[in-house]
């Protein structure tokens, strides 16, 4: 039975992993948290306007994973002296946990410095694969189109996806797998759908036809790539860097039609279709971020294809299918946006 540890298990996709080993069964798992155990209740994340796509593995926060039986680890990425000792024993470590916004020595703290402790006690105990939940923020802003990996410079725009950038230089340099997902859906999301609606509520319209094109995956499919490139064969690997989503991109008038379904009163989409730069300042009267509204009026498509092949995974549902399911927990969680 092997021993697989999860940090971040409290967080967002975290606790989606825990859950997902647990429903595979016959693994022994290590569930490490920060600030309260797995098994503890949603709480609020930081706001998708600073956070950025693709951020919510969290250090701390998400739905939980409840998962009974399992050992907890109480440790701090930020306190490396918590750290000694807790890969003895561990077979694969999953490492879900981020700082995702916050200060920049926070970031640096934790997602760098933190990592790179993390790596040497990996080493240490002999753990035999690491597979590390980083972002596709680290590209920082343009254009993507079925882009791969290996064709992209990272050129992170923020401190948390520069540190996340460190932190994935350190897994790499332990011989670990880094997954990079875009937008992430599911049960305990309180960054992107929640961050899109906000938009959607401060602007009297389309931003020039919404016909950009963005890649999406559900954490439950994050959590199954996940565990499945923990748990893969070292031939079946072909590479050391994936993107994580959905083979199907998804044109973000459809992305955001489903989010006004369940966001509640918006503007008609269809009283005005304004300009990126009319779009900007409406923003900005309101307080809100554009990072979020540059990843809608470009294309942020990725190659996800060789990770589903390489794992010999079948994706699930599309996302309209997908959304479909977790329309109502959606709707739920936006009552007070």
């Amino acid at each position: 039975m092997p021993t697989i540890m999860i940090t971040g298990a409290a967080g967002f996709i975290g606790g989606h992993v825990a859950r997902e080993a647990e429903r595979r069964g016959g693994l022994s798992l290590r569930l490490m948290s920060h600030r309260r155990p797995p098994a503890g209740p949603a709480t609020a994340g930081p706001d998708p306007a600073t956070a950025g796509p693709g951020s919510g593995s969290g250090h701390g926060h998400g739905p939980g994973a409840v998962v009974p039986g399992h050992r907890t680890v109480r440790a701090d990425l930020s306190d490396p002296g918590s750290l000694r000792g807790v890969c003895e024993g561990v077979d694969v470590l999953l490492h879900c946990a981020s700082q995702i916004g916050g200060t920049p020595e926070a970031n640096e703290a934790v997602n760098a410095r933190g990592t790179a402790a993390l790596m040497a006690e990996a080493r240490r105990a002999g753990v035999s694969r690491v597979v590390y939940l980083s972002t596709a923020s680290v590209y920082g802003r343009g254009a993507f189109r079925a882009a791969r990996p290996e064709d992209l410079v990272r050129n992170p725009g923020s401190p948390t996806s520069g540190s996340r950038a460190h932190a994935e230089d350190a897994v790499l340099a332990a011989g670990g797998v880094v997954l990079r997902p875009h937008l992430v859906l599911g049960d305990g999301d309180r960054w992107v759908v929640p961050g899109l609606a906000r938009i959607l509520r401060a602007l009297p319209g389309t931003v020039e036809g919404w016909a950009a094109r963005t890649s999406v995956i559900t954490a439950q499919d994050l959590a199954r790539l996940l565990l499945g490139a923990g748990l893969a064969p070292a031939g079946d690997l072909t590479a050391s860097v994936y993107h994580a989503a959905h083979p199907v991109p998804v044109t973000v008038r459809t992305l955001l039609g489903a989010v006004a379904a369940v966001a509640g009163p918006a503007a008609d989409p269809a009283a005005e279709d304004l300009t990126a730069v009319r779009a900007r300042e409406l923003l900005a009267a309101r307080g809100i971020a554009a990072q979020g509204l540059d990843m809608l009026t470009s294309d942020h498509w990725f190659d996800s294809d060789p990770v589903w092949r390489d794992l010999r995974c079948t994706p699930g549902p599309d996302f309209e299918a997908a959304f479909k399911e977790l329309a109502e927990g959606y709707r739920h969680a936006l009552l007070d946006i």
